[in-house]
């Protein structure tokens, strides 16, 4: 008698065109290899460090960068919706889904719902991409600076906690204290 083999499959793979008829309810849609991963808006806090980091970076801009909150990205398997992606002068625009090649650097806001993924997941597929940059703030208001250097995946280069000023040159030059991105 023949074993049968048995390949278990997700019933549904989740397109970028199935998240875009989603009703608009204010969650976050994003897909992770295929599944889809809804997460709710975040709390005030999490929205005061986003419209504060997002001002800062605007302020510092290279002329053309574009810096934009809640934008998708499509990536490798995954599409994704940072909290915040600085995007090139020449990339393309007025794209529901921006290719991640377009990308110098996004930047997530941890808070309780994303936190694993914030740490996890997220970084492999930004890295995977080649996005050079990525920054995490942590719940302690703490910012971790990933770069790709010497291989496929995120080194941590810096963490600045709170009341510590950073300078870097990348994407373009700026001083920063995470303390003041809260309002």
């Amino acid at each position: 008698m023949a074993s049968a083999v048995y390949e278990w499959q997700f019933p549904w793979v989740w397109t970028e065109g199935d998240v875009g008829a989603l009703p608009e309810d204010g969650h976050r849609y994003e897909i992770f290899d295929g599944c889809l991963v809804m997460t709710p808006p975040g709390d005030e806090g999490h929205q005061g460090v986003m419209g504060g980091l997002a001002f800062r970076l605007r302020q510092a801009a290279l002329r053309g960068c574009r810096i934009r909150t809640n934008l998708g990205l499509r990536l490798n398997r995954a599409s994704l919706v940072p909290d915040i992606v600085v995007l090139r002068p020449d990339g393309v625009r007025d794209e529901e889904w921006t290719p991640a090649a377009d990308a110098l650097l996004v930047v997530e806001i941890a808070s309780r719902s994303t936190e694993m993924n914030d740490r996890g997941s997220k970084p492999l597929y930004y890295a995977e991409a080649g996005i050079p940059v990525y920054w995490r703030i942590a719940r302690d208001g703490s910012l971790h600076v990933y770069e790709l250097l010497d291989g496929p995946e995120y080194t941590v280069t810096t963490v600045v906690h709170p009341g510590e000023t950073w300078a870097t040159d990348y994407p373009f030059p700026m001083t920063l204290d995470p303390a003041d991105l809260t309002d």
